[in-house]
């Protein structure tokens, strides 16, 4: 009998009138395993079965209330739970046409007129991505759990605007100046730091060392990837604003920065939402989201001459060609480097050159 494990369970494989036959049990005990693989060849000797019948494909909505729900709740973090699939769980739900199909019936098509049903409650494009991403997510697990053979293909809707707007150092400092406490501190911080709101929000005295560097530094611990975790130095104007705060706070060893009575004890999302509308409106700039903060002040750094690989680095991206598009060098940068490449790697032959002709005339002198 061929057993074999693939993580914490247990599969069976092997070959029945030439056929190869290979099933998982979804099963973590060895003993009930064999079993199986047991009773699978039995019932083929015995005629009972062909080579195993296609088993009917539940519905999207038993799927997910059976097991990508609580696979999703388990194996992401809090805030994506809350903020990315639930509300994408629920949108899917809501639209019958699509939660009644079975898995097997689910085709591009189908997405396609779901994503329509949301277009015409005039919803943005940008949300209805979202709830495409959690079905394709949801497909995509159905085919890889074998409850479906393949996944169908899923588009995202063209026109979906990024958070990319980059504030101007004027419209800065209008922001600023219009912005209430603690909107105007956060606000400084993530545009001297480039930190994700949800990192800053999340941001313990603990992680803030005042002797490092030249102004102190701040450990971020948590991010979107493990390339979150990282040093970052502070600014003048961001240590004065720390520092400030955690005096007043009356110079805690550990606890939240931003401490509000919120479930996590900490910001959320929604903390700061009606104090940077307010902010929008007494300021009068073009409105941008806080994450465009941290757009700014990486294309700033990009703008700076700072190369993509110590970008990444201060971003806590998790690829290099994420902080390329930051990193736009100007000609005179690109001349400068042409030049240096051209004296490193042709040094020797202009002096050899030069040479050349300081020796010719001795030459044709002492031939002539």
């Amino acid at each position: 009998m061929s057993i074999f494990k693939r993580g914490r369970i247990y599969w069976y494989k092997f070959t029945f009138n030439g056929e190869a036959i290979r099933e998982s049990t979804r099963q973590t005990n060895h003993h009930t395993a064999r079993q199986m693989e047991s009773a699978h060849r039995t019932s083929l000797a015995k005629g009972e079965v062909g080579i195993r019948e296609k088993k009917t494909a539940p519905s999207l909505a038993n799927f997910i209330s059976q097991r990508f729900a609580s696979w999703a709740e388990a194996s992401t973090s809090t805030k994506t739970w809350l903020d990315y699939y639930r509300p994408g769980i629920r949108t899917i739900q809501s639209h019958k046409p699509l939660a009644n199909l079975r898995l097997d019936e689910i085709t591009s098509e189908k997405a396609a007129d779901f994503a329509a049903w949301r277009q015409s409650a005039g919803l943005q494009v940008s949300s209805i991505n979202s709830s495409l991403q959690v079905l394709r997510r949801i497909m995509r697990l159905a085919a890889q759990w074998k409850e479906i053979e393949v996944a169908p293909s899923i588009k995202m809707l063209p026109g979906e605007r990024h958070r990319e707007h980059v504030v101007k150092l004027e419209e800065e400092a209008r922001y600023l100046a219009a912005a209430p406490e603690p909107l105007g501190s956060v606000a400084a911080i993530l545009i001297d730091t480039g930190m994700r709101p949800d990192e800053c929000y999340r941001l313990r005295w603990e992680s803030v060392t005042w002797i490092n560097g030249r102004n102190g530094t701040i450990l971020v611990t948590h991010g979107k990837t493990a390339a979150a975790r990282r040093v970052l130095p502070l600014t003048v104007r961001a240590r004065n604003i720390l520092q400030l705060r955690w005096e007043t706070a009356g110079s805690p060893a550990e606890g939240w920065v931003w401490a509000a009575p919120t479930r996590s004890g900490h910001f959320e999302k929604s903390t700061l939402k009606k104090q940077h509308k307010t902010a929008l409106r007494l300021s009068r700039v073009r409105p941008f989201v806080l994450y465009s903060l941290r757009h700014t002040f990486l294309t700033r750094l990009g703008e700076s001459g700072c190369d993509a690989w110590t970008l990444a680095r201060i971003a806590g991206h998790s690829s290099v060609a994420m902080s390329a598009r930051y990193v736009h060098p100007s000609e005179d940068a690109v001349l400068a480097a042409l030049d240096r490449l051209s004296g490193h790697n042709f040094g020797h032959n202009v002096n050899a050159s030069e040479k050349r002709l300081a020796v010719e005339p001795l030459l044709s002198t002492s031939n002539d």
